[in-house]
């Protein structure tokens, strides 16, 4: 068989078993900030494995893309010498909610593996847990296998770290059942795990508790690489056809024959073909190459694959041509792949032109680095100094080893190590204070408990609910109250509501709750969420009176901030749409946010976005406000919404059933937000701002509505200021500016050309300094007033053609600070250098600097101390005019 083929058999024999085939979720986890991308087939299930969240199946089943590239699962460093580690794999999995458990769990694996893909029953081996560490015994388990005709010789007993999953250190986890393939021959790997049935009986809390789920369930894994491994008889993973035709591309693009051995051209075609698969699907699931969080993972891998395709012989970028084949095998099973490959190409070849200036301005420091210690006697690069070359310039470790081994330097591999491990614990840090603040916001509400309702949204059709209860209240630090009274803060959960919950970017609504038969009043400042499927609690501020449990309420939005936020919504869409149309459909959104008063759209693209491109954007935009069309909304399924072009964003986690808006004729899209009844409601769009967030990602601000006409007013209001202060018509503004400018930097010039021949003319009190004799060498010393760094520079070289041969001391005091200049005529550079002097003398104004043996700079924070500096100069100049003659 195929791997397509032994992909789609899986799927379909759990779908005739009564699963439903559930699509893989996206490598980015969308509401786990614990974790930095999917690791597991499970991800997705976590909150039904946990009772928070329902669903209409109870089985399913799926082929999903997981990444291992950080924690306990990191398989980074083993692509490429290894023949079946990967970065980026896919799972197939089976799984039962509260469903069935370990009797049919084990027969349907038992079943595809013996009657679907008839594999000999003699070449398999399975495994239970032995019982350890006040954990029992799988009895259950053993048994099954027995019935199911597994000789007890070829049921293994194992302990805690064989035969007990977990996702984290806390979360869902069980005991499992693990079967093995025993190859023939003697290859490298006689026994081989190819798939892990975990019984999901607790969760582990925080202080290691085991507590029993409120039903047992269901998760199983099978590395899908390593079942086609032996499904078609490979030893090796890159053997199979999941990978043979990525090598064969990559061989006839180097001239490279792939032979499967561990030779170095073998080993760096595994890094490519595995790491252009990491690349491209994290790219096509909205993740960019930077230097943060998932970005930074991604970079580097891309740049792991790329130093090895320098081993390979590239010269130039050659990992964007790999997309097509990834496109054409996998794009069926992985339609993202297919349609977003433009962009995923574009993407990569940016990143890989940026590659290539980092080893062109990275690798001359390295060199730099590298001379400084070549002459030493230990001949040892610090581990720092290797850091920074890789964290601030970006050259791989590898390219830093390689070319210090070609002079004979070594690299102090432990500083290098320890200088890592304290930036990963800074973005741990980061991670974490991320995890907390995304934490905070979900009400710390422990079982048991059940407000009897579900989260009922009303917001789509109204700003304002009547009579509706009360159903809990919480206090400020979110526990259970009956009553909040007038001045206190906390939550309130409502039977129904029309206050919208922050998501997809749109903020959350504001308003007030009020019980007209008390007159108690709150204004609601925020929405947070209890759990999933539970009502969603309102942030308040109680106004007056007291608010009790089951109170019948009006839940009233702010309908002006409402409909602001609504025009900003859907205009959203229609900039989405322009940007596609204007700068190419591989521009795909990246992160928004929709306020009242302002939008911001953060999109892939490679470059800024020039002013006539923000003008046809502007144009294309208005001219869809001016057509006034309707806006539609439908509640469709989300593969069939897909499927026919809707746009899925990234971040957002999607269910069966999708909420589809609609701008006919130019804009499709998922969306749980509030959006106008028609375009002409937005009534004016404009662009105030476009940047760049980070490597490959464009932002664009824009108002609309009031918003927008104010901003133009206020535009007008300021062009005309500039034309009164100017006295020239408008369209001579930008002339009449220049010519300013120009006439500024002439007179500044002149004004610095005064200033250096008042510093060069007069007697030494007149000028700030002297000149002096020192061991027969000339000193020449100035203290001058505001001079910059250019007037600087130009007074030391008047000052030198004037001594000829000599040291130039000066210091200039500007704004409270000192700047500091040495120069030394090429005759005395073996005897005194100025990197030299300026070292040692800086410090007494309180600064530090460097440079070359005939110039250098520095700077000072104490400026009352330039004098006694200038005095010190004399006897540095001494002494080292001392120790060179």
């Amino acid at each position: 068989m195929r791997a397509n083929d032994i992909r789609s058999s899986f799927l379909k024999y759990f779908e005739q078993n009564g699963h439903r085939v559930v699509p893989s979720s996206p490598l980015v986890p969308a509401d786990d900030p614990t974790l930095l991308f999917t690791n597991a087939g499970m991800n997705q299930f976590k909150d039904v494995f946990l009772g928070r969240e329902k669903r209409d199946y109870t089985r399913a089943t799926t082929a999903q893309k997981v990444m291992r590239v950080s924690g306990k699962h990191n398989d980074l460093d083993n692509v490429g010498p290894s023949h079946r580690h990967h970065t980026y794999f896919e799972m197939l999995g089976n799984f039962s909610f509260g469903d069935y458990f370990k009797k049919d769990a084990l027969r349907y694996a038992w079943g595809l593996l013996i009657d679907g893909w008839r594999m000999d029953p003699n070449r398999l081996i399975v495994s239970v847990f032995k019982g350890e560490h006040g954990i029992p015994r799988d009895d259950e388990a053993y048994a099954i296998w027995r019935d199911l005709g597994v000789p007890p010789d070829r049921i293994l007993e194992l302990g805690e770290d064989d035969n007990f999953w977990q996702m984290g250190d806390t979360g869902p986890c069980g005991r499992c059942s693990e079967i093995y393939y025993v190859r023939g021959g003697s290859g490298h790997d006689p026994e081989i795990e190819i798939w892990n049935n975990v019984f999901m009986e607790f969760e582990r809390t925080s202080d290691g508790v085991l507590k029993p789920l409120p039903a047992p369930s269901i998760d199983t894994g099978m590395g899908f690489e390593r079942i086609t491994a032996v499904l078609q008889n490979k030893e090796s993973n890159y053997d199979t056809d999941i990978f043979t035709p990525l090598l064969s591309e990559i061989g006839a693009m180097a001239g490279v024959a792939y032979r499967g051995s561990m030779e170095p051209s073998d080993i760096s075609m595994r890094v490519v073909a595995d790491h252009i698969r990491s690349t491209t699907f994290l790219i096509a699931d909205g993740v960019i190459p930077s230097n943060e969080f998932r970005g930074y993972v991604l970079r580097k891998i891309m740049r792991r694959a790329m130093r090895h395709g320098k081993h390979l012989g590239f010269t130039e970028p050659f990992m964007h041509a790999l997309v097509k084949v990834l496109d054409r095998e996998m794009g069926d099973a992985y339609p993202e792949v297919r349609r977003n490959r433009e962009m995923v190409e574009k993407t990569i070849l940016a990143e890989e032109h940026r590659f290539e200036a980092v080893l062109r301005d990275g690798l001359p420091r390295l060199e730099t680095e590298l001379a400084k210690v070549s002459g030493t006697k230990s001949k040892v690069l610090s581990g720092e100094v290797a850091f920074r070359l890789y964290d601030t310039f970006g050259v791989p470790y590898e390219f830093i080893e390689d070319t210090a081994a070609t002079q004979g330097v070594t690299i102090d591999k432990a500083g290098y190590d320890a200088a890592m491990e304290a930036q990963r614990d800074k973005a741990r840090a980061g991670s974490a204070f991320a995890a907390k603040k995304a934490e905070g916001w979900t009400l710390p509400v422990e079982e048991p408990f059940d407000l009897g309702v579900g989260d009922v949204f009303e917001g789509y059709s109204t700003t304002r609910v009547s009579g509706v209860p009360i159903v809990a209240l919480f206090d400020d630090a979110r526990q259970p109250v009956e009553t909040l009274a007038a001045g206190a803060r906390g939550y309130a959960a409502l039977a129904k509501t029309p206050f919208y919950l922050e998501a997809g970017g749109q903020v959350s609504d504001s308003g007030r709750i009020v019980n007209e038969a008390s007159g108690a009043s709150a204004a609601v400042e925020g929405l947070a969420r209890i759990r999933q499927g539970f009502p969603r609690a309102h942030r308040i501020h109680v106004a007056s009176g007291e608010l009790r449990v089951r109170d019948l309420v009006t839940a009233d939005v702010d309908a002006e901030v409402r409909n602001a936020t609504r025009r900003n919504h859907t205009a959203t869409h229609l900039l989405h749409a322009a940007l596609r149309s204007v700068l190419g459909p591989h521009v795909k959104q990246a992160g928004s946010l929709v306020a009242p008063d302002r939008l911001r759209f953060d999109f892939v693209h490679f470059q800024p976005v020039t002013r006539e491109e923000l003008d046809r954007i502007e144009r294309i935009v208005n001219e869809q406000i001016t057509r006034n069309t309707a806006v539609t909304t439908e509640v469709r399924s989300t593969q069939e919404a897909i499927a026919a072009g809707a746009m899925a964003l990234f971040g957002e986690k999607y269910g069966e059933k999708v909420r589809v808006v609609s701008v006919p004729g130019f804009s499709v899209e998922l969306c749980g937000g509030t959006h106008v009844s028609a375009t002409g409601d937005i009534g004016f769009f404009v662009v105030v701002a476009e940047s760049g967030v980070a490597a490959g990602v464009r932002r664009i601000e824009a108002f609309t509505g009031a918003g927008a006409v104010a901003w133009a007013q206020q535009q007008r209001a300021a062009l005309a200021a500039v034309v009164d202060a100017l006295r020239v018509p408008a369209e001579q503004a930008v002339d009449s500016i220049d010519k300013l400018h120009a006439e500024a930097k002439r007179l500044s010039r002149d004004l610095s050309q005064l200033k250096t021949k008042m510093a060069m003319g007069g007697s030494a009190a007149d000028a700030g300094g002297e000149t002096v004799d020192v061991g027969g060498v000339t000193l020449a010393r100035r203290h001058v007033a505001d001079l910059d760094k250019d007037a600087l520079r130009n007074l030391a070289d008047s000052l030198k053609a004037k001594i000829k041969s000599g040291v130039v001391v000066l210091a200039s005091e500007n704004d409270g600070k000192v700047q500091i200049v040495v120069a030394v005529t090429p005759d005395l550079t073996q005897r005194v250098k100025a990197g030299q002097v300026v070292k040692e003398i800086a410090p007494i104004v309180g600064g530090g600097g460097g440079g070359r043996p005939d110039f250098a700079e520095a700077g000072g924070r104490q400026p009352e101390k330039i004098d006694e500096m200038l005095a010190a100069a004399e006897g540095v100049v001494k002494r080292l005019v001392g120790a060179g003659g």
